[in-house]
């Protein structure tokens, strides 16, 4: 498993809201649900996403843009747009099924009833995201990410259309897997660009030496790993693979296993409630739960067990999401 794979697994879409709006100016959305990932495009038309203290960014056909959370963000037909709240109706998820208040459903881009002329369709994702794993993908990412468009939608967001439009069994799981697919390539697309600062763990994840060594920790986490035994298996010398790894990482490779180590165990100890400190210490490769925990501390400032005191504890209800268009 390689190091931008690994962070992925802990970004998965399980449950995440689907819906599009069909609209005609003026209009506006109001998104506060505060989802950690929201993906947006348009199968006709545009409009404008307007991110908390952050300049407009036009939407058009075929892009995509990824907003990250949670503070809000509208989408509105105009820069100025007010959103008003307006009453839901039949054809609306509620915040007590995942967040955004929108139609549902899918337009039907040959039916001159749905929508008309000059109308906008809009394609949201909200996309949830847990754990520390998932925290330091989205520590990498800016506010609003953009994928750029050739002027046509999205052969995949066509196929999230055909699948919404159908309340077939499993329906659900494949939209699911079909966000999935969406994101990753969106974000592989983002940090693959020339004018993008991708983090030193993916950008070295092409270097023959340095890739090979973030897989097997990536791989082999508990292992009990030193740059000699790193080394042997990249078929370097250890000082070629500690400067090669710390020129293109940004630290040694044993710092960065510590801290990939503390990472997983602080998703363990939330994840797993009833193991005790000292299993979550094995799984990450230490056999002394007292070394685990000093280097727990070391890294997250708490305790393990004070950790996953505050991280179960009952979260606050996310805010409600408004929908509507100018009175």
């Amino acid at each position: 498993m390689d190091a931008f794979g690994d962070l992925l697994r802990g970004v998965r879409a399980q449950g995440s809201l689907f819906g599009s709006s069909t609209l005609t100016p003026p209009w506006a959305l109001h998104f506060v649900d505060g989802a950690p990932l929201t993906l947006c495009t348009v199968l006709s038309g545009g409009g404008w996403i307007v991110p908390e203290h952050r300049p407009p960014e036009p939407l058009r056909v075929g892009e995509t843009l990824i907003v990250r959370g949670p503070a809000p963000f509208l989408f509105v037909d105009e820069v100025g747009t007010r959103a008003e709240p307006v009453a839901c109706g039949a054809f609306c998820s509620t915040p007590e099924q995942g967040g955004t208040r929108h139609r549902l459903g899918w337009y039907d881009p040959h039916d001159e009833a749905d929508g008309g002329d000059g109308a906008t369709t809009l394609v949201v994702g909200a996309y949830p995201v847990r754990g520390e794993i998932s925290r330091r993908l989205l520590d990498a990412l800016p506010v609003v990410l953009r994928v750029g468009s050739d002027g046509e939608p999205d052969p995949v967001w066509e196929h999230l259309a055909a699948e919404v439009a159908t309340d077939t069994p499993g329906q659900q799981v494949v939209l699911d897997r079909l966000l999935d697919w969406m994101l990753v390539c969106a974000l592989r697309e983002y940090l693959d660009r020339p004018d993008s600062d991708p983090p030193g763990w993916y950008s070295a994840g092409r270097d023959p030496v340095v890739g090979g060594a973030l897989r097997l920790l990536h791989g082999e986490p508990a292992a009990p790993w030193t740059v000699a035994s790193l080394a042997e298996r990249t078929g370097v010398s250890r000082s070629t693979l500690a400067k090669r790894f710390t020129d293109l990482v940004g630290e040694p490779p044993l710092t960065y296993l510590a801290h990939w180590r503390m990472t997983l165990a602080a998703d363990l100890l939330t994840e797993r409630e009833t193991a005790t400190v000292a299993e979550v210490a094995r799984a990450v490769g230490y056999s002394d739960a007292f070394a685990f925990s000093a280097a727990f501390k070391r890294v997250r400032g708490v305790s393990p067990s004070a950790y996953r005191a505050a991280a179960t504890a009952p979260a606050t209800q996310a805010p409600l999401v408004r929908a509507g268009s100018p009175g």
